[in-house]
């Protein structure tokens, strides 16, 4: 038997698995990276050699009002390092400039007093100005035309209003944007809702480009980089990060080419060549991502992409907050099944896209084409077959389950962290 230990929650859950049936273990690269050094000396010499840009110190020179654009508390991006650093940039030249960090929440909820302390420190947040984006505050909004989609695009206005805006961020792969990072910080990170559903749509989801690692042809990233473009976003700083949350990468510059260049390292190290399986088991990485179903389907998109024909994947994550999205649940609970699902969510134009939509369809795809055995003690099993899943409490349930319906010659392959691999699938 081969053991292989999966992240779960805030722990691992061991599988044995038979020796003559068993593909490999395949992670990236990125996991187990080690920093060539500190973070904060990554991150400045970034800043010191910036990518198809001026130096930040002279973008701010004789400005009068800058805005950072700053992930939210749902992000792991390590603020503390990369704040500090953007704001003596600013004020290298310019110590007179009015400077204010916009939190992007996209549609998430207004991140409390306590995260952005955890998020900036106690210094930042006693002497700077901080905003959280809000939005459905249509006030506070902007028109900035049509994106390529037809979508109207909204904007928050004191980023539109700023002399000078710039984002710090992280990039990692992303199940349907390709990437997160770069232009993210503006679509669907200050966009009014409207924008984000309009850019979420169900023709865009449904397209062969919009899918993890995939950039080119991808109609979700063009409507972002065009967002970012009529924001007039001038400069970025983002960074790799490894399986310890620490900085591996850290890239500066034009919003694009050092995002693009950002892209590009984070692919020689995440790009993963799995043989086609039966059985995939993956998992999101554990605490924090693996809170509720909402957030597993990421994790799911990996096994997807490297299943066989009508294969089974093994979903290993807590949930503990049950689906994450009523919406989300509901659209899934009273289908009769996931095919229904799809001929649903297909017919609903971009301009009237219902909130966690994309969720719902990317998940009702995988379950069309595969069956998912949602590995947890911490959820309602009522809730999970609800939703189409399958479920199981514990590895060797899973197993014995998955084995019954591919037979006990079926393939498996694990993938660890389904959420920070671009899986290929090659032949066996």
């Amino acid at each position: 038997m081969i053991k292989v230990a999966v992240p779960y929650d805030q722990d691992k859950l061991s599988f044995s698995i038979p020796a003559e049936v068993f593909a490999g273990t395949f992670s990236p690269r990125i996991g187990a990276e080690k920093p060539s050094e500190s973070g904060e000396a990554l991150v400045a010499k970034a800043l010191a050699r910036p990518i198809g840009s001026p130096a930040l110190a002279e973008l701010a020179r004789n400005k009068k009002s800058a805005v950072i654009i700053a992930s939210d508390h749902t992000r792991p991006v390590p603020s503390k390092i990369l704040m500090p650093a953007l704001l003596q940039e600013l004020r290298q030249t310019n110590p007179e400039l009015d400077i204010s960090i916009l939190i992007a929440t996209g549609c998430h909820r207004e991140p409390t007093t306590r995260e952005l302390e955890q998020k900036f420190g106690p210094e930042i947040m006693a002497r700077e100005k901080i905003i959280s984006h809000c939005c459905k505050q249509q006030s506070d909004l902007g028109f900035m035309g049509f994106l390529p989609s037809g979508g109207e695009l909204w904007l928050n206005k004191l980023a539109l209003q700023a002399d000078l805006l710039l984002a710090e961020g992280f990039i990692e792969p992303h199940f349907f944007a390709g990437f997160s990072g770069g232009r993210k910080s503006v679509l669907p990170g200050i966009a009014g809702f409207k924008t984000v559903l309009a850019n979420h749509c169900s023709k865009f989801i449904q397209s062969p480009y919009a899918k993890t690692g995939s950039l080119e042809h991808n109609p979700i990233h063009r409507d972002m980089v065009w967002a970012a473009r009529q924001a007039k976003l001038a400069f970025c700083l983002n960074v790799v990060l490894n399986q310890d949350k620490q900085i591996v990468r850290a890239v500066a510059g034009d919003p694009l080419q050092a995002h693009q260049h950002g892209c590009t390292e984070l692919r020689s190290l995440c790009e993963v060549a799995v043989p086609e399986s039966e059985i995939v088991i993956t998992s999101n990485g554990g605490y924090p991502l693996d809170q509720n179903i909402y957030q597993a389907v990421k994790g799911m998109t990996a096994a997807e992409s490297v299943a066989a024909t009508d294969g089974v994947i093994i979903m290993v994550a807590a949930c503990r907050d049950g689906h994450g999205g009523e919406s989300f649940y509901q659209t899934l609970a009273q289908a009769e099944s996931p095919a229904q699902v799809l001929e649903q969510l297909q017919n609903i134009p971009a301009n009237r896209t219902m909130p966690d939509q994309w969720e719902s369809q990317i998940l009702a795809r995988i379950l069309h084409k595969h069956t998912v055995i949602l590995v947890t003690d911490r959820c309602d099993p009522a809730l999970i077959q609800a939703m189409h899943l399958k479920h199981a409490s514990n590895p060797a349930e899973a197993l014995a389950m998955a084995r019954n319906i591919k037979g006990p010659a079926a393939r498996i392959a694990v993938i660890p962290d389904g959420v920070s691999v671009i899986a290929r699938k090659i032949a066996p």
